[in-house]
């Protein structure tokens, strides 16, 4: 039976955009669900799962310009988990499909730790507070890092610095933790628990983490681990903040920085990277400024990606400093780094 025209009314975009991937062949869906970004993927993955029966009318609606094509066709609910999951898969690979189908669709017989994805840091801190840093690094890197930063700030101060050094360093985790991690869990949410070897953790995720934790995390738990680690510590502060993170300045922070960058740094720097995300320099300087400065860009020719690099770091160690100094402000609060 075809969908009323109310439902068909009530498809917003992203619902719209589900319904044409779903009309595609596996590899042609594939293709285009590997240019989303991950939130993308999460909401259209969403929207599918949640279609359900799909009408002609609906498809017609979604597709207008196909319409003769799409007038006969329909497509049934019956193992759409299962078509979304093989998608996801071939689009970004086995192990971020599985962490995607766990946000997008848990199963009924979802592990624990599947379940612990789902919970709000006020429930999921008290899990596993008192437990082994080793124990909570494991489930940390597996939540979204504004939830695994909520909950690291949740815990004790004097453990945090070893959690993020935890997480920093874990490499392959075998599945005997991940089984003493679900056994722990299960004793405390009754869920039933499973089993599978995963890769996880590395610097990005600890900084990450730090990032959303905030500042005063940041200041307590950063100088730890220098004395741990020395070289670690530095990685992390380099993943934590990248030349990137400059783009969400205002203008006025952005004019702030760029009086404190030589003209050729800064030339270097703006060289290695698209014209659209230059634009954010750009909107800082005068007319003439910007011009000159888009003439001598130009004018260098072809740059070695080394030299980029370092001047790249350069005017982000200029900003560390301003940051510090109060000078400019990433976020909108408590010093967060977006």
């Amino acid at each position: 039976m075809s969908m009323p025209k109310s439902v068909l009314a009530n498809l917003d975009p992203a619902g719209n955009a589900a319904v044409m991937v779903m009309l595609l062949q596996e590899d042609q869906a594939a293709r285009i669900l590997s240019e989303l970004e991950p939130e993308e993927l999460r909401l259209l993955g969403q929207k599918m799962v949640e279609l359900g029966e799909i009408g002609p009318e609906v498809i017609a609606g979604a597709i207008a310009g196909f319409v003769e094509k799409t007038e006969s066709l329909g497509l049934v609910a019956h193992d759409r988990v299962g078509q979304v999951r093989n998608m996801m898969g071939r689009a970004v690979g086995e192990v971020k499909a599985d962490n995607l189908m766990r946000r997008i669709a848990p199963a009924a017989k979802a592990s624990t730790i599947e379940l612990a994805r789902w919970l709000v840091p006020e429930a999921l801190t008290p899990l596993i507070k008192g437990e082994h840093p080793q124990m909570i690094a494991v489930l940390l890197v597996q939540l979204d890092p504004e939830v695994a930063a909520a909950v690291l700030h949740a815990l004790p101060a004097a453990d945090q610095s070893e959690i993020v050094h935890r997480i920093a360093t874990l490499g392959p985790v075998a599945p005997e933790a991940i089984t003493i991690l679900e056994e722990l869990l299960t004793r405390r949410i009754g869920e039933r628990h499973g089993q599978a070897p995963l890769s996880i953790g590395g610097i990005k995720e600890a900084a990450d983490i730090i990032n959303g934790a905030g500042k005063a995390v940041e200041a307590r738990v950063m100088p730890q681990i220098a004395k741990m680690d020395k070289v670690l510590a530095r990685k992390i502060e380099e993943e934590m903040f990248k030349f990137e993170h400059l783009f969400v300045l205002d203008p006025q922070s952005m004019g702030a920085l760029l009086r404190e960058i030589e003209s050729d740094v800064l030339i270097g720097a703006l060289k290695g990277i698209p014209e659209s995300e230059r634009e954010v320099f750009f909107r800082a300087m005068s007319s003439r400024a910007a011009d000159g400065v888009k003439d001598e860009i130009a004018a260098r020719g072809r740059t070695r990606l080394a030299e980029v690099v370092e001047a790249q770091k350069a005017i982000v160690a200029v900003a560390r400093k301003l940051a510090a100094d109060g000078t400019i402000a990433f976020g909108s609060g408590d010093g967060e780094y977006v």
